[in-house]
């Protein structure tokens, strides 16, 4: 027995030692995170042209019908209820923080919550755009019922139209909690906490027809962002500018927002990720817990020396990379992140001129040669009036409605040669813009007039 006692005692020796060696010889082998490594998260998005889908995200403002004001996470009837409530009734998953519920998934659905509460809708990418509206039609009823009963409006609006920051408490999620501790724009909280917006995602082949449609997508992005203004009334009052929420990025973090680049024929994937590397980073995640770092740092930085006992991640990147918000942001997809939410239909109209254009190289040639007179300053002052004026901006001399004309008639005649009927989904922004108009004008033009200021009349518009 004793003997069997001492076999057994120097199995276990034998086996921790080889248990040892395999540890320290991992721990020698470990390879320091390269650029080239980086590089394949991009690289691993390249599609044939049989296989490019069309993806959204899609926020909305959630608004108690009995005071107008946001309804916050916690309480009877808050968002978190509303939460759980479908979750429940729908056979959905809780996506939590801690032990906080800041969202619901079902395979590849997701509805999560912005930092103020604000509704986020993330369906699977898909062929059309009517894919995507079954869906999100589909989730909408049955929502619906619940919102109802709980008294809450969700407004397809960009910013929210009574309560402002002051009073609108942060979800709690740790990462919200750092980065608005951080961010040190004068409007960032106004940013997390008030605005809600609209996000289209878009395919490529390679890096080529990557770079190209990030540059066009770009230049795109101002005239965009004033077609689909509709932020104008915020905290119960006119602001000035037709989107508030365009505004509000504007005077967020200049280190990681704007446009990344400067739009050349020449820019690529390392140049976007070289872009990326040189911002500060914000915090970075280990066990499950955040670790801010406060931008004493870049990801270049980080990836050369570490930051105390911690070396650089491809997981670090990835969240490094979702805390860059460029107008448009490149992942193994192309994001175009700078429109108000807006109702009427005019999600889709979004969705539909990008594709019309992204998808189509004559369009984007045609996109090209009617931008060719621009610079890159032409589109980076338009970016800074356009909040204010929205159409009826100019750049180099040359007002924008006329552009935004030219670029729904190359966006429909494209769309109308793939033969997939998404055409349809231009008339909402059609009816504006061949007017020189953007929804922010709508409202403004019934404030001032039938609805005499009343903020009640703003959100029933908004809720129709």
């Amino acid at each position: 027995m004793f003997i069997n006692i001492i076999f057994d005692i120097l199995t276990m020796v034998i086996v921790l030692y080889f248990l040892t060696e395999a540890a320290l010889s991992n721990l020698q082998t470990k390879q320091k995170l390269e650029k080239s490594d980086i590089l394949k998260l991009f690289t691993s998005g390249c599609k044939t042209s049989r296989d490019l889908n069309v993806g959204i995200e899609y926020e909305r403002l959630p608004i108690s019908k009995l005071t107008n004001t946001a309804v916050p996470y916690d309480g009877d009837f808050g968002i978190c209820d509303f939460l759980r409530t479908f979750a429940k009734k729908e056979n959905w998953d809780y996506i939590t923080d801690d032990y906080s519920i800041i969202g619901l998934k079902q395979n590849h659905d997701t509805i999560t919550l912005e930092p103020g509460c604000q509704v986020e809708l993330s369906v699977k990418p898909e062929k059309t755009i009517f894919d995507l509206k079954n869906k999100i039609d589909s989730l909408n009823k049955k929502m619906e019922p619940i919102f109802e009963k709980f008294g809450i409006n969700l407004l397809e609006y960009g910013v929210s139209p009574l309560s402002t920051h002051k009073n609108i408490r942060l979800i709690p999620k740790k990462r919200y909690k750092i980065m608005a501790g951080y961010l040190w724009g004068i409007l960032s909280d106004v940013m997390m906490r008030e605005t809600a917006g609209i996000q289209g995602a878009f395919d490529f082949t390679d890096e080529e027809d990557a770079i190209r449609k990030f540059n066009i997508a770009n230049k795109l992005s101002p005239f965009m962002t004033a077609m689909f203004a509709n932020s104008p009334i915020r905290g119960g009052v006119e602001t000035g500018y037709k989107t508030f929420r365009a505004l509000s990025w504007l005077n967020t973090d200049n280190d990681r927002c704007g446009f990344c680049g400067k739009m050349e024929g020449d820019f690529s994937f390392e140049k976007y990720v070289d872009n990326v590397l040189k911002s500060p980073m914000i915090f970075i995640n280990r066990n499950g817990a955040p670790i801010p770092l406060k931008g004493k740092i870049n990801f270049e930085e980080f990836m050369q020396k570490g930051f105390g006992d911690f070396d650089a991640e491809i997981d670090d990147f990835n969240l490094h990379a979702n805390l860059y918000f460029p107008e448009v942001r490149l992942r193994n997809f192309i994001e175009i992140r700078n429109h108000d939410c807006a109702g009427k239909n005019l999600i889709y109209a979004v969705l539909a001129i990008y594709k019309g254009i992204l998808y189509n190289k004559s369009a984007m040639d045609e996109i090209d040669k009617l931008f060719a007179k621009f610079t890159y300053e032409d589109f980076a002052e338009l970016r800074y009036n356009v909040p204010k004026n929205a159409l009826d901006s100019e750049i180099s001399g040359t007002k924008i409605s006329n552009i935004a004309k030219e670029i729904l008639y190359i966006a429909e005649k494209s769309l109308i040669e793939m033969d997939t009927k998404e055409e349809k989904f231009l008339e909402p922004i059609k009816a504006l813009t061949l007017e020189g108009l953007c929804p922010a004008d709508i409202i403004l033009r019934n404030w001032n007039g039938l609805w005499n200021k009343d903020i009640s009349r703003l959100i029933k518009y908004l809720s129709k």
